[in-house]
């Protein structure tokens, strides 16, 4: 008989760290990673070219900024960013946020790496 896994719990999850733009993984579902992260401030122009990039609020607001406009989400929204899409995250105030990519996606991108690339695939 298989055992069954017990539920993923974002509220336990997000408790586990406070650091900004360092996203954690907390599943994985064939070869895209669910992470969560934290975000405050501006994050970084930069481009995934070989994968879209959704965004899922869970608390707070974000706005992902593009280079011909933006785009503003709150708790229960997303947005999906398409490939070689510039963009770049921001919140006025702290956002609790999920993001579904690929594992193996570095979160700055194309940018140069700097001190918001996190280290991939760290799990909580």
């Amino acid at each position: 008989m298989a055992t069954t896994k017990p539920s993923i719990s974002f509220e336990e999850k997000f408790a586990k760290f406070a650091e900004r733009f360092q996203p954690k993984v907390i599943a994985q579902m064939n070869d895209y990673q669910f992470k969560l992260a934290r975000v405050e401030g501006e994050f970084v122009w930069h481009a995934h070219e070989n994968t879209d990039e959704t965004f899922i609020v869970v608390d707070g607001e974000l706005t992902i900024e593009f280079r011909d406009g933006q785009v503003s989400l709150r708790a229960g929204e997303m947005f999906v960013v398409p490939r070689g899409k510039e963009h770049k995250p921001s919140a006025s105030a702290e956002c609790k946020i999920i993001l579904i990519e690929p594992a193996g996606t570095v979160n700055t991108g194309d940018a140069p790496a700097g001190e918001l690339t996190a280290s991939n695939d760290v799990w909580i």
